[in-house]
């Protein structure tokens, strides 16, 4: 076995294995167990977030393919609508092309070619996580047979009356030209303005005062709104104002959606162009006005001398002339939350159109009903409440785009503008009972990338034929997910999985938090943080990392402070760290937390485990190399206590899982392997073997493989590479058929042994009391001791007794005595085990004036340190603008440095008192 573990050599050898073996198949089981992958844009890379939930998702199919269930977890991947088509229209501009130079068949065909060539490069990263999904079973959302179960559904909703055409707000990337959903908006803030516009009352008695972020869109206001409880305008509702710059006059209204308490509690309403006033339009019946074409310039329906004019140009136009008109009262500076498209990075606006929409209200009713009755759970169980909120609120779906990769929506217009739908032109026609001479000419847009994903659990398993696998894994077991995507993805597939299949999708939906940086920041490309899960795994030099993350920049000018901090957090780049230090990490932090830090520091820490484990392997495999293993005596105490230990993490472990706590399973087989078979169990043999018979030694090292052949099974399906590299070294000597660590059983928890238990948990409190005293007096740890045992019970002078040749090498002692309660103890060092006192006499052990001299001058640092800790968290401006995780590091600091002083003030008077 190498000396060193090498990640790089072992993880790629032994997927290529497990593939070629094809294991990760559905083998056949006791009971079926399904988890969907959600599918990936084609076009994306592999970053934090998908690693983080698809090491949740193999852990989960990993233990249950080895607890002998038929595992299967679907991959797959998403046409991505608007991504994949920008992809592919910036490839064409390169080439000094458009896609209307193409036209739509052409560049589809271009669409399908860049994603045969270039489309699966999230599949090979995935590959390099160790994702044990079904591969022979990939799906693509615009495979011929999902696309034809998606007209399907189509159809038949339409005919149902489920799907309508209707014009709506919508929101409206107006460099896409296409409808996105809320998903595909993103909003952060801004600085801005709030322009003050007086609007002149038509009585000719003054002006009210409206406040507003967006002038230009004033030319489509149809009222003013005011509080109906508000005093000061109880005589204007329902009277008339001056509409600025259009010579139109509109209505005071008294709405309770307006705060009062803001600005002049005085509202401009445009129904067509804000989503919050569309609705108060709908109440009062106003008129909706469209003040912008698709390119958000302004269209014929405002003044002529605006019209043509870009939406911001128009917004200085409107501001100058209204300050000439004396109508402009203030400009403020204003933050705001500014929504941009995901993908296209321009500003959003809500605009009315025309789009297919999904009568969603039928569809959510026995959706909510799953989760009240417990058909579906949510773990944990408190985002119920979120998904009852958002299903009882729930408004109809926009559901097409104004795109040309997609689902192509199969409608068709006859000359007089009637609709006719069907999964094929001649299936629209043969429904409506057209003949052959009507002329047909198809709907322009496709379906929302949800539509088909919402049909996702199903479509991957054959539906609408019944096949096999979906007899076998519908409903599938659980959807593991974050909670952005509950309203758009995970509520949807219940509707239409209850439409479709008359049964729930999944039985449970695990909901994790989000994945955040080290400071609690969101990893983004514009803030410079984000970390690629693969420079974890393979490590990137400095000078990479920085091009990496000042690449296509939105705001370039942001990339000298990206490089600065960059540089200054990781100075000498990232080193590798490997996929299992990875996947236990994020295993670690899968807490039930909304926000989900990552920190750089808990992934060395976990690379170092790996190294532990690895060492351990190859030690326990030296001392067991060509030596008898088969247990022929009875085990002794220290194996009995290591097989019960190995038993509780066991039962953890599959208690946790259960529960969905990989957090906690992974901290009980760290905890297990780290602090009591490395840490104890490899030293107490050390110790065991050499006063041992050769049958002693047999059933040693025979537990020395047991318990590490099996605790490697409990750790395989969180860290599955180096489990298997090791696996396949000690199956050997313990002679277990099999090819691989993940066909193997999981293992089963057996009996406790207290009493094994107590007896070693007080060898190990003894051991550590001495080497307690060790560090404080600076003594070396292979310096032997005289030991005094004073006081405790008959069990302690019998376990004393018992173990005095494992405590004689593990505490490096000369030799030991009990006295009694009358013997003069004063200059001994003492450290308690129950009513067990330890003393180890101090009188020529140490030079009593050195020692003072050092822990004096070590008492100097701790109290200096303590007193710049107490200074930082006393200055007020440190503690309001520090991070609260830099404040909250800052006070542990300040606890531990006067723990340090006080235990340093008892060192130092226990020598003093050997001056006497």
């Amino acid at each position: 076995m190498e000396k060193s573990y090498n990640p790089r050599e072992i993880e790629q050898r032994w997927y290529r294995n497990w593939e070629e073996n094809e294991y990760f198949k559905p083998a056949g089981g006791e009971q079926p167990y399904c988890i969907m992958l959600p599918p990936p844009n084609v076009t994306g890379s592999l970053h934090m977030g998908h690693a983080f939930q698809d090491t949740i998702m193999d852990t989960l199919t990993r233990w249950q393919r080895m607890k002998g269930a038929d595992t299967l977890w679907q991959p797959g991947t998403d046409h991505a609508g608007i991504a994949t088509q920008m992809v592919v229209e910036r490839q064409l501009l390169g080439e000094g092309k458009s896609r209307h130079d193409l036209g739509r068949e052409r560049f589809i065909e271009a669409v399908w070619d860049w994603k045969e060539h270039s489309g699966d490069t999230i599949g090979r990263q995935m590959r390099r996580l160790g994702t044990s999904v079904d591969w022979s079973n990939h799906c693509f959302t615009m495979d011929e047979g999902l696309s034809n179960a998606v007209q399907k559904v189509f159809v038949s909703l339409y005919e149902e009356g489920l799907i309508y055409r209707g014009k709506r707000l919508v929101n409206w990337d107006p460099v896409l030209h296409t409808a996105l959903s809320d998903l595909e908006v993103v909003s952060e803030e801004e600085s801005g303005k709030m322009w003050h516009i007086r609007y002149p009352r038509t009585d000719g008695r003054g002006h009210l005062i409206v406040a507003t972020t967006r002038p230009e869109t004033m030319l489509g206001d149809t009222a003013v709104a005011v509080h109906p409880e508000d005093e000061r305008y109880n005589d204007l509702v329902g009277h008339a104002l001056e509409l600025p710059l259009t010579g139109r006059t509109i209505p005071v209204i008294a709405d309770e959606y307006v705060d009062a308490e803001f600005g002049s509690g005085c509202v401009k309403i445009t129904p067509a162009h804000d989503f919050n006033d569309y609705e108060i339009g709908k109440r009062h019946g106003l008129e909706l006005i469209n003040v912008l074409d698709i390119n958000a310039c302004m269209n014929e329906n405002v003044p002529e001398e605006y019209r043509g004019l870009d939406r911001f140009k128009a917004r200085k136009q409107i501001v100058s002339d209204l300050e000439k008109l004396g109508l402009l009262e203030k400009i403020d500076d204003h933050k705001l939350m500014i929504p941009r498209g995901d993908r296209s990075h321009a500003v959003v606006e809500p605009y009315l159109t025309d789009q297919w929409y999904v009568k969603i209200a039928p569809l959510a009713k026995p959706a909510i009903e799953a989760v009240e009755d417990g058909r579906i759970e949510f773990v944990p169980a408190n985002w119920s409440k979120t998904y009852f909120d958002w299903m009882n609120r729930i408004e109809d779906w926009c559901i097409s785009r104004q795109l040309w990769w997609g689902h192509r929506i199969p409608a068709w217009y006859d000359p007089e503008g009637n609709i006719h739908v069907g999964a094929s032109e001649e299936d629209a026609r043969r429904r409506s009972g057209l003949t052959a001479d009507v002329v047909l000419r198809q709907d322009e847009d496709v379906l929302d990338t949800w539509f088909s994903s919402a049909l996702w659990p199903f479509t991957t398993l054959g539906w609408p034929e019944k096949t096999d696998y979906l007899e076998r894994f519908y409903p599938t077991s659980v959807m593991v997910t974050g909670f952005d995507i509950i309203f758009f993805w995970v509520a949807r597939m219940i509707m239409m999985g209850l439409k479709f299949m008359d049964d729930v999708p999944f039985r449970t939906v695990y909901i994790h938090g989000l994945l955040r940086d080290g400071n609690g920041q969101k990893m983004s490309k514009s803030k410079g943080n984000v970390l690629d899960p693969l420079d974890l795994i393979d490590g990137i030099e400095l000078d990479q990392l920085v091009q990496k993350r000042t690449t296509g920049l939105m705001q370039p000018q942001m990339a000298p402070a990206i490089e600065k901090a960059t540089r200054k957090e990781f100075p000498d780049g990232i080193p590798p760290f490997g996929t299992d230090a990875l996947r236990f990490t994020f295993a670690a932090l899968a807490t039930t937390g909304r926000d989900i830090r990552f920190d750089l520091g808990r992934i060395e820490g976990n690379r170092n485990f790996c190294n532990k484990l690895w060492n351990a392997a190859r030690f326990v495999l030296i001392q067991t190399e060509g030596k008898s293993v088969k247990p022929a005596a009875g085990p002794d105490t220290f194996d009995r206590w290591i097989v019960s230990r190995m038993n509780r993490m066991i039962h953890e472990v599959e208690s946790h899982l259960g529960d969905f706590r990989l957090d906690l399973a992974a901290q009980a087989l760290y905890e297990f392997s780290w602090n009591e078979y490395c840490d104890w169990y490899l030293e107490f043999t050390k110790a065991t073997l050499q006063a041992a018979s050769e049958d002693e030694q047999a059933t040693i090292r025979h537990t020395l493989l047991s318990v590490l052949e099996t605790f490697l099974r409990t750790l395989h399906p969180i860290m599955p590479f180096i489990t298997e590299e090791i696996w396949q070294r000690v199956k050997a000597p313990l002679e277990i058929e099999g090819d691989s660590i993940m066909l193997q059983r999981f293992p089963v928890t057996g009996a406790r042994d207290e009493v094994a238990e107590q007896d070693v948990e007080w060898v190990k409190n003894v051991v550590q009391g001495i080497r307690r005293i060790r560090a404080e007096l600076n003594l070396s740890p292979g310096k032997p001791l005289d030991v005094l045992f004073q006081a405790g019970h008959a069990a302690d002078r019998s376990r004393q007794q018992r173990f005095t040749g494992v405590l004689s090498q593990l505490a490096r002692i000369q030799s030991s005595e009990w006295v009694d309660d009358k013997a003069d103890t004063a200059q001994c060092a003492v450290a308690l085990v129950g009513d067990l006192k330890i003393l180890i006499p101090l009188k020529g052990l140490v030079d009593v004036e050195e020692e003072l001299s050092r822990l004096m001058k070590q008492l100097e640092r701790e109290n200096a340190d303590r007193r710049k800790a107490e200074g930082k968290l006393g200055n007020r401006r440190f503690v309001e603008n520090a991070p609260a995780a830099v404040v909250e590091q800052e006070r542990e600091r300040l606890l531990a440095h006067k723990a340090n002083v006080e235990n340093l003030h008892e060192q130092i008077r226990q020598l003093e008192s050997l001056r006497d």
